[in-house]
């Protein structure tokens, strides 16, 4: 960039910006006049920034970032593309498996029964809906996956107002989910310690999910506070430190994921099936370690959640990570289901192999008691948020777990 150019930069650029750039431009090895230099130091284009954004108005701002980082030749990201494919299509999917799994229990299982777990899981899919809707419209159609100084002023609070909507969805959907999987764990096992456990479990996941809910809509004074701060004009307002909150709810819900895995991982050396039933049993089990994996990944995005400089970049990753959490986690208390529906069609497609392995049933009628192996029940595996167990509920026997 010529002097003269340099020259004509500089007169655009707001004079509250400009006091912010000559004071740190003190502590580089820069002169301000020498723009590849400051261009390729990042610590003065990031300290520069958060001097901007406090001295200048919102506008003013994202003015200055938009001259700069022309100025510096920096490229236009946009991976907003990527987050409409990954939410319509796993929405879209998640959406559809539960309304199969809720069809086959009622119409084709032969029960006709649909469980209270199931009830949750419907809950958790008509919040999906308006979440689908939300992160679509709100977020990728307010700057998601684009840097900030890309957008006019106004989409900024526009964008924090929906992820805000999307955090509470995120926290909501998947209190339900996990409390999907311990009432389904209520109806599997029937001994007295592991109930007590599973019900405190149920007990904290209600309270889990009802405190942090409650917390997020107190986040900030006032509630709106959250979105207005962006304004040029912002009205006075305070929240507390996201950082904290977004780290006790990741870590907790990975602690309750584990949790819940380990929980009936314990019950598999009491039942009475030949070891290489058992063997599947765990593989399939630690399947559902799969969503905590997930949850780890999501824990990390949030480390620096409230300390971002380019929100609708930077939080790409947490919106990307919640979303894709709370679908897989709806679609892994489906596949039980879907594997029931597919031996329905297909009567040999999950067949054990052993001998002892059944059409997985609809009808009591076909229970291993008609061999007259009353102490091993057929055993359709039930997949849910973090695991993968025994489906009695419709007809099976309950696997007795008494001490």
């Amino acid at each position: 960039m010529s002097p003269e150019e340099f020259s004509q930069l500089i007169t655009h650029i707001p004079s509250c910006a400009l006091d912010c750039l000559k004071t740190l431009v003190v502590h580089t090895p820069c002169t301000f006049s020498d723009l590849p230099c400051m261009c390729g130091d990042e610590k003065f284009f990031d300290a520069g920034t958060v001097c901007v954004r406090a001295a200048c108005k919102m506008s003013e701002a994202l003015k200055t970032m938009n001259l700069t980082e022309t100025a510096c030749g920096r490229p236009k990201r946009d991976v907003s593309g990527q987050y409409t494919s990954m939410n319509i299509v796993s929405g879209v999917v998640t959406i559809l498996l539960v309304i199969a799994r809720l069809l086959f229990k009622q119409f084709i299982s032969g029960s006709g029964q649909i469980g209270l777990d199931d009830w949750v899981i419907f809950t958790a899919i008509v919040i999906a809906v308006p979440a689908i809707i939300v992160n679509q419209v709100g977020l990728v159609g307010h700057g998601i996956g684009k840097d900030i100084w890309t957008l006019p002023a106004p989409e900024l609070p526009l964008f924090a107002k929906f992820f805000f909507v999307m955090e509470i969805f995120y926290i909501v959907q998947m209190s339900l989910v996990k409390l999907s999987l311990s009432l389904f764990y209520l109806h599997v096992f029937q001994g007295p310690n592991i109930r007590r456990l599973l019900i405190g479990t149920a007990i904290f996941n209600i309270v889990f999910g009802v405190v942090f809910f409650i917390t997020a809509m107190a986040q900030c004074m006032p509630l709106h506070y959250y979105w207005s701060q962006f304004y040029d004009y912002p009205p006075k307002g305070s929240c507390f430190d996201l950082n904290r909150f977004a780290w006790a709810n990741a870590g907790l819900g990975l602690v309750v994921d584990v949790w819940m895995i380990i929980l009936p991982m314990v019950q598999i050396r009491r039942l009475n099936l030949h070891w290489k039933k058992k063997i599947g049993v765990v593989v399939m089990f630690l399947l559902g370690t799969f969503v905590s994996i997930i949850s780890c990944l999501r824990l990390t995005s949030v480390i620096f959640f409230a300390k971002l400089i380019n929100p609708t970049w930077d939080q790409w990753n947490v919106a990307w990570w919640s979303t894709m959490e709370v679908n897989i986690g709806i679609i892994c208390t489906c596949l039980p289901t879907v594997r029931l529906i597919l031996k329905r069609m297909f009567p040999n497609l999950l067949s054990t192999g052993d001998g002892h392995s059944t059409n997985a049933g609809v009808s009591g009628a076909r229970d291993v008691s008609s061999r007259g192996d009353a102490q091993t029940p057929a055993f359709p595996l039930e997949l849910s948020t973090a695991t993968l167990v025994t489906d009695s509920r419709s007809s099976y026997k309950h696997f007795d777990s008494q001490e």
